[in-house]
């Protein structure tokens, strides 16, 4: 049986070492932190094609009720004025939408699934090496230990010590410029509806927000920053500080943001957000990059870890039915356009969100006609990218695809 190492155990990481295992493949996931973090404050959409990928290879049972049903998301200026409103993507068979969710929820599910699977996650591994050659392919670890496979996946996200080792003067991580801060309040706004993710576009920063069931609210705010913080930064801004500067942010807009800050408990913690320019090379004969470690996106697009679970399962298709290192041209082929057309969407979609004046006008004058295409079934939808089915059964061959919009 061939056999594959897997570096990194966050969101691609279980995924493909559960879709490599159903084609065939043995797998071990090596992890470089000791154990599993905490996501304070962080939460994240997975779509119905992120579902989708997981019901290909019968994982969407394990996260479904985990998180809030998101059929939607509305769009408000800081005067509390609607912009629109755009479904989050057709219910699949049986009635499943888009979900919001704890990524450490996300997190521990899908690695207690690749457990419950039999498949081994090693943490307190950090890859620092890899060596190839006609036999496989041998990782090297800070540690000193080592590990061989024929084959070798990172999904160590977006400072991919793996994209380093293909791309030696590749791309680096591009910060987005914006700073994040999010929690969990125990308060409802008065009017808004369970399930319908709220987006603000204020007067000074970017904010959303959405009603769980259980009436509690998750939020997270946006502060425009330029320059990227250094390193430690954000860690020596107290629970105090970020308050008030959030205050004097968001207490100009007609907006719940401020009463949700208030309302939750802290300390309240920040972080910084990053996509990635086009990475020039996905793969070698033995290596492969899949999720953030080829193609990151910034959150805007909301498909950051639905693109991750696609990438896993469709790399399981190829190597299920094709040799390394054919399976490897064939998984780029299918991904590359894709999640670069997701990357450009996501970069178009943060631009919007810090504006002055006259772009604030621009914007609120246009939107209500782009969010009402969007929303629709012509070119200008996000069909495309909402309604992306795997077939698992399909055979991948060098000129079929695996996938295609529903």
């Amino acid at each position: 049986m061939p056999t594959a190492l897997i570096i990194g155990a966050g969101i691609a990481g279980p995924v493909a070492a559960m879709a490599l295992q159903r084609a065939g493949i043995d797998v071990v996931v090596y992890e470089a932190y000791p154990a599993p973090a905490a996501d304070i404050g962080s939460w994240l959409g997975l779509q119905t094609n992120g579902l989708d990928a997981l019901r290909a290879i019968d994982v969407d049972r394990t996260v479904s009720g985990m998180g809030i049903p998101t059929p939607s998301i509305a769009f408000r200026t800081g005067t509390g004025k609607v912009l629109g409103e755009i479904p989050t993507g057709r219910p699949l068979p049986g009635g499943a939408t888009g979900q919001s969710m704890k990524r450490s929820d996300l997190h521990r599910t899908l690695r207690d699934e690749a457990f419950r699977r039999g498949i081994e996650i090693r943490h307190g591994r950090r890859l620092v090496g890899i060596t190839s050659g006609v036999d496989g392919v041998v990782a090297t670890f800070a540690d000193g230990s080592t590990a061989a496979g024929d084959l070798l996946v990172g999904c160590d996200g977006i400072r991919s010590r793996v994209r380093e080792l293909l791309n030696p003067s590749g791309p680096r991580a591009r910060y987005v410029p914006a700073l994040n801060v999010g929690g969990y309040a125990d308060l409802v706004p008065p009017g808004d509806r369970p399930g319908v993710l709220t987006m603000t576009f204020g007067r000074r920063a970017f904010s959303g927000h959405i009603v769980t069931p259980a009436e509690q609210t998750w939020w997270f705010a946006s502060p425009s920053r330029r320059d990227e913080p250094a390193d430690g930064e954000l860690g020596r801004i107290s629970d105090a500080e970020w308050r008030y500067s959030l205050r004097r942010l968001y207490g100009v807009d007609q907006s719940p943001i401020v009463d949700l800050i208030d309302a939750t408990p802290g300390p309240l913690t920040g972080w910084t957000t990053y996509d990635l320019p086009a990475v020039p090379v996905w793969h070698d004969d033995r290596t492969v990059l899949i999720g953030d470690a080829a193609h990151a996106t910034s959150p805007s697009s909301g498909q950051g870890a639905s693109m991750a679970i696609e990438d896993a399962v469709i790399l399981g298709q190829c190597l299920r039915d094709l040799p390394v290192p054919r399976a490897f041209a064939r998984f780029e082929a299918l991904r590359r356009p894709r999640v670069e057309r997701v990357v450009a969407e996501g970069r178009k979609s943060s631009r919007l969100r810090s504006v002055g004046p006259v772009g604030r006008l621009a914007r609120n004058l246009v939107l209500p006609l782009v969010l009402k295409h969007a929303a629709g079934t012509g070119a200008e939808s996000l069909a495309w990218m909402h309604q992306h089915h795997i077939d698992w059964d399909a055979p991948v061959t060098a000129g079929a695809p695996t996938n295609q919009p529903s």
